[in-house]
């Protein structure tokens, strides 16, 4: 089975090594992270991964702000939210603006999981 890419766009460095790591651990995945919006950016110009998880609150650039940018530069990539603070209100602007999904952290990694799948794998 070919290994999928996902790019983990996120300010928080520990978080983004521990879903790294997480996720590589299966073997299925190869992951790669960048520390704002606009390493994200360049990252999907360069390495067109098959799926993005985008931290909402980021300095800078933020989440939702790239999250058009990213939909306009590779429009059939997934991309999932991530954020610390479940908020129905953002949730609705980002399922508005193409994601298809918002995870709040503490990540669960088997939702997380299960998400990919559905994703990466149907």
């Amino acid at each position: 089975m070919e290994r999928k890419t996902i790019l983990v766009i996120d300010d928080e460095q520990d978080f983004a090594k521990l879903l790294k790591l997480n996720l590589e651990s299966a073997g299925e995945y190869r992951v790669l992270t960048a520390g704002g919006a606009e390493e994200g950016l360049a990252a999907i110009e360069r390495e067109r991964p098959d799926l993005v998880l985008l931290d909402i609150m980021m300095p800078g650039l933020g989440g939702l702000e790239a999250l058009p940018k990213i939909k306009a530069l590779s429009p059939e990539t997934p991309v999932a939210m991530v954020t610390a603070v479940w908020k129905e209100d953002e949730a609705k602007r980002a399922f508005r603006a193409g994601a298809y999904e918002y995870i709040t952290k503490p990540v669960d990694l088997e939702h997380l999981r299960r998400a990919l799948l559905v994703k990466l794998f149907a």
